[in-house]
């Protein structure tokens, strides 16, 4: 009988008509993502974990004024971002979306990030790190 978008997107809304007794009633429908794995640097798969990717990202930007809502919409585009590369995904993709979502924020907290992802071991790993930084800078970034 009637259709719209409900949950901000995330479902349709319909208004459905028995054809026998003519009851009214409402369906929701929501799209069934395809669970995500993740391959570990080991060889061992497991399931992708979102929370473990608020956490770094929490992590990451504690004390850089960076609120828990913003975590989550990070995460979410890193979840995204990861299904469009398929149903398997390493920890190094995700670890470069996490990277270039925290690019976007805030160059502390990137580093922060970078310096665990990437092993830095020395004071010259964070002195490359910022000059390609300085090489790559985003348009409208935020420089921390």
């Amino acid at each position: 009988m009637d259709s719209r978008v409900a949950e901000e997107g995330a479902a349709t809304r319909r208004r459905r008509e028995c054809s026998s007794c003519h009851h009214r009633f409402t369906t929701y429908e929501r799209v069934d993502h395809a669970q995500l794995s993740v391959k570990k640097s080991t060889g061992a798969t497991e399931s992708f974990d979102r929370s473990k990717v608020v956490a770094g990202l929490a992590v990451a930007t504690k004390g850089r004024g960076v609120d828990i809502a913003m975590l989550d919409e990070m995460a979410t585009r890193v979840e995204d971002a990861l299904r469009l590369k398929g149903a398997e995904v390493s920890t190094a993709i995700i670890g470069l979306a996490v990277l270039d979502e925290l690019r976007k924020i805030d160059d502390v907290s990137y580093l922060r990030f970078a310096s665990v992802y990437k092993n830095f071991d020395a004071a010259a790993d964070f002195h490359r790190e910022l000059e390609l930084m300085e090489k790559t800078a985003p348009v409208g970034a935020a420089n921390g």
